[in-house]
């Protein structure tokens, strides 16, 4: 039954396989074509004619005009065969030209991928079938071939397959061909190929050996596998026989557990092709397999419905299934989208990367490794963590000894690079392509490490120093290690002296990693030298920067001298434009300015007292001052009432508020909380809950304006003294989105020396100071980076009073080295495309701003640049204060962390000077 089967089997897939013989015969012929297709037309033109059944009638049955016609005829095809022979000739020499063309190029530059296709287009134009295999063969060594380049290599080579050795080849075609891509329709013709062969010598084997391992790879295809499946059962339906009915019913069970479009199909033709009743796990398994294909279809119509290359389609489609998380499924979703986005590294990238951590399977890990960087031969980090990927699976190499051969063609490689980089990117692009010499580094660790030879790893480093690296320490102390790890003392030393002298970052670290060195290897006069070399370069050091913080100073007081020199002028200026203002018609606007000047409107003043956070005021706020705000949020035009009524309006709106009086004898038991959002309803019952986990709360005492809004800062007072310290652990905790400052209650008018900075302003060596930080980076991940250098005591990263990172922060590791060691790797680390800058914690001394008198004095001390700022005093700093008031007064006490008193009496000055009304202000200026 089975010998019947067989030839049963393969009949229905004779005609197929001769059929794409038949095509491939076609295809291999096309330039003979060429010719045939003039000749055709030609003797088609000249009958008029269409071959019929009477066309090869017997020579006796011409007459002698049919002889003349045909002679006549043969004459004309003769000569438009001719035109048509010489128009061939001209296009086939175009296209051997064309081809040499494309041969001499690719003898230049094997990687130009165009210039591949089109050479071997035109060889199997004119039917070198030779030259095609040769040129395809070259291609598929230095790329992976697209679906269509592989199908049309796989159909010409069947067709001109003959014998089992022939038939042996396009097997390995195509176990080549399913290696550069998943494809669905290569697996299916190499199926389909494998059939033709049942009849060899485990033909039936082969058969199933090669749809079982289509079924693994793209069986799961939701839109595809289906036919994978139903060539497969379609073959053992073929050949069954009792014992093989179980293999159909297999495939049927397996096939229905897998969600794939149609499969509503494939279960009507279960139930029609079995005789039995379908058992009910199967269909249990088929209505959840339906249930999850109602899952993936949204992300399958997204693709269909979209335009290649849809990386972006893909992309959703992998982070669904990687949330999923079936390996075989992931697996396939990234083979399919990098059919079409084979060009993208960061695909690639991400595939591999899944595929290290996850599966860790080595063929399958090495082998898209491999495919990766044959895609993107360009992508260096597909080149390393290919290396990575090799080394981390064992796979075998050869250490590079100073005579290989690799060695002379690595060198070679290394001084070609450097020699593109100067010619290509220095010259034509005026920067440096390399600025810190990684490839320079790199060559130099080989030369030191592999080779053995210190004298070219000097030399390198030697060519890097001249570069413009000298003044940077970290180099210095990278070149120092080298020298430790393969060098002698002697040139460490030497080194060393070089970088204290050339240093101009940090000379002080690099000075205490020479002393370092001589306390423990050196001898007595060697540590003499380096400590007078030390002394030496650290007092210029100390000169230079004295010398430019005076020059700053000079520049700061400079801009001081311009902008108070600017503020008399305007203010002669505005005198002068008073002097000449008509007395006439205008007195009465003289008046009304001499009013405002004089302070009568200031019962409106306190509306305008502080900025709220947004620009709309409160629902509460408009209500009371009689805005409407519209539908649109907008302020809606409204009446004006005049101006007593406004002014007794705006007595109105004071409340009664009482006045919070802070007794400062219970300071010890008090702490002053501030930066507290302005929008809190019921401050004190918010904010108790958060205290009274320190300890017994007796007051929280919030402070509003006369308006009775929420002022943002209030006192907190507790029972005992040590829930009040303890209460001071919750500096900066977050409170709805603003960082809540809790500080000692201390009045500076008892005690003005007292500071409430908490952090050192002083050099700390063990701690880090981070610039340029995204302001996306978290705690937890800059911790993270961090702790591969040493133990992290204690992270902060600093934000501004809205809780907003700066992108800076603060790191304490455990110790000097630790720290030290932190420097030299950070430093210059991209985190998130920011490029990072690390160094020692030493912030600026923070100076108390100093009086004017003290200021003015010629004797007097500079004033550092942070007082006013880079330009001086601003005109955002000028008082408020009518100029009438603004004269010398003894400085009012001032709260530590509260508000300032209210002005209740005026000055002493200001009581010498005698009552004037309006009138008699307005005399004085009238009188001549």
């Amino acid at each position: 039954m089975a010998t019947a089967a067989e030839p049963a089997a393969a009949e229905p897939e004779a005609e197929p396989e001769a059929g794409r013989r038949a095509d491939g015969e076609e295809d291999a012929a096309k330039a003979a074509e060429t010719r045939g297709k003039a000749s055709s037309r030609a003797v088609a033109a000249a009958t008029n004619t269409t071959p019929g059944p009477g066309w090869d009638r017997p020579e006796e049955d011409v007459s002698e005009s049919d002889g003349d016609e045909e002679f006549a005829m043969a004459s004309s095809v003769e000569s438009s065969l001719g035109e048509y022979e010489w128009e061939y000739d001209e296009e086939e020499e175009k296209n051997q030209l064309e081809i040499e063309r494309l041969e001499e190029q690719l003898s230049i530059n094997v990687y130009d991928y165009n210039c591949h296709v089109d050479l071997i287009r035109l060889l199997r134009l004119e039917g070198e079938l030779t030259k095609v295999r040769i040129a395809r063969q070259k291609m598929s060594e230095i790329f992976p071939l697209t679906e269509e380049l592989w199908l049309e290599w796989l159909h010409d080579e069947i067709s001109m397959a003959q014998d089992s050795l022939d038939r042996e080849h396009v097997y390995d075609l195509f176990e080549k061909a399913v290696k550069d891509y998943i494809c669905p329709n290569i697996w299916l013709e190499y199926g389909q190929y494998s059939v033709g062969g049942i009849g060899q010598k485990g033909g039936l084997e082969k058969v199933r050996s090669v749809f079982e391992r289509a079924l693994s790879s793209v069986g799961l295809h939701m839109t595809k596998g289906l036919a994978i499946w139903e060539a497969y059962r379609e073959f053992e339906s073929a050949i069954v026989e009792a014992a093989r009915l179980e293999k159909v019913h297999s495939l049927f069970r397996r096939q229905l557990v897998i969600p794939l479009y149609d499969m509503e199909t494939t279960f009507a033709e279960y139930e029609e092709w079995s005789e039995d009743p379908i058992p009910e796990s199967v269909v249990q398994n088929y209505n959840k397999a339906l249930q999850q294909l109602e899952k993936y279809k949204p992300h399958e119509e997204a693709l269909l419905q979209a335009e290649a290359p849809r990386l972006a389609e893909y992309q959703a489609y992998i982070d669904f299934e990687m949330k999923i998380g079936d390996p075989a499924r992931i697996q396939l979703i990234f083979e399919r989208a990098l059919v079409e986005n084979c060009l993208v590294p960061d695909l690639w990238i991400r595939y591999s990367q899944y595929l290290d951590r996850q599966l860790k399977v080595k063929d399958l890990v090495l082998s898209v490794h491999n495919r990766a960087v044959r895609n993107c031969p360009w992508t260096v980090a597909l080149w390393s963590r290919y290396l990575l990927a090799m080394e981390r699976h064992g796979v075998d190499h050869r250490v590079i000894s100073d005579s290989s051969k690799e060695l002379e063609e690595l060198r070679a490689t290394f001084t070609r690079a450097l020699e593109y980089l100067k010619q290509e990117v220095e010259e034509r692009f005026n920067e440096s392509g390399d600025p810190s010499c990684m490839i320079m580094q790199n060559w130099a660790r080989i030369e030191a490490r592999l080779c053995n030879n210190m004298q070219k790893a000097r030399e390198l480093w030697d060519s890097i120093m001249t570069k413009g690296n000298a003044k940077y320490a970290n180099m210095w102390l990278e070149y120092y290690n080298l020298e430790r790890a393969h060098g002698d003392t002697q040139h460490c030393r030497k080194a060393l002296h070089r970088a204290v002298q050339c240093t101009s970052d940090y000379p002080e670290h690099v000075c205490e990693v020479l002393l370092t060195m001589e306390r423990t290897e050196g001898t007595l006069e060697d540590w003499d030298v380096a400590v007078q070399k030390t002394e030496a370069r650290l007092a210029r050091v100390n000169e230079q920067r004295l010398k430019a913080a005076e020059k700053e100073a000079a520049l700061v007081q400079q801009e001081e001298e311009k902008a108070e020199q600017r503020k008399r002028a305007r203010a002669e200026k505005k005198a002068l434009k008073k002097k000449k203002k008509p007395r006439g018609t205008d007195k009465r606007r003289a008046d009304e300015d001499d009013e405002k000047e004089w302070g009568y409107e200031e019962e409106e003043q306190p509306t305008k007292r502080r900025r709220v956070e947004n620009s709309v005021p409160p629902a509460r706020e408009a209500q009371d001052m009689n805005v409407d705000l519209g539908p649109t949020g907008q302020c809606a035009p409204m009446d004006v009432d005049p101006p007593s009524k406004q002014k007794e309006k705006a007595a109105s709106l004071r409340r009664d508020v009482p006045r919070v009086r802070h007794d400062s004898s219970k300071d010890g038991v008090t702490v002053f909380v501030s930066n507290l959002p302005y929008s809190m309803e019921e401050p004190a019952a918010n904010l108790r809950p958060l205290f009274e986990t320190c300890g017994a709360v007796t007051e929280i005492r919030p402070i509003f304006s006369n308006r009775g809004d929420f002022r943002g800062y209030c006192y907190v007072e507790f029972e005992e003294e040590k829930s009040a310290l303890q209460a001071l652990e919750l500096d900066r905790k977050s409170v709805e989105g603003r960082p809540m400052f809790v500080s000692p209650c201390v009045d500076k008018s008892k005690n003005p020396d007292f500071k409430v900075f908490r952090y050192s302003t002083a050099l700390e060596k063990h701690k880090l100071f981070i610039s340029g930080l995204p302001f996306s980076c978290t705690k937890e991940e800059l911790e993270e980076i961090c702790k591969a250098h040493g133990t992290v005591k204690d992270l902060r990263l600093v934000t501004n009073r809205a809780g907003k990172p700066k992108g800076l922060a603060y790191v304490e590791y455990e110790n000097e080295s630790q720290a030290s060691q932190a420097v030299m790797k950070m430093d210059g680390m991209t985190i998130k495309e920011n490029v990072i800058k690390v160094a020692i914690s030493n912030p600026p001394q923070r100076k108390v701003p100093e009086k004017a008198e003290a200021r003015k004095a010629p004797g007097g001390p500079m004033v550092p640049r942070q007082t006013y700022g880079a330009r001086g005093k601003g005109r955002t700093q000028l008082s408020l204060l009518p100029r009438a008031l603004q004269r010398p007064s003894a400085a009012a006490p001032q709260a530590e962390n509260g508000p300032a008193p209210s002005l209740a009496v005026a000055t002493p000055a200001a009581t010498e000077a005698p009552k004037m009304s309006n009138a008699d202000f307005a005399k004085l200026l009238m009188r001549k």
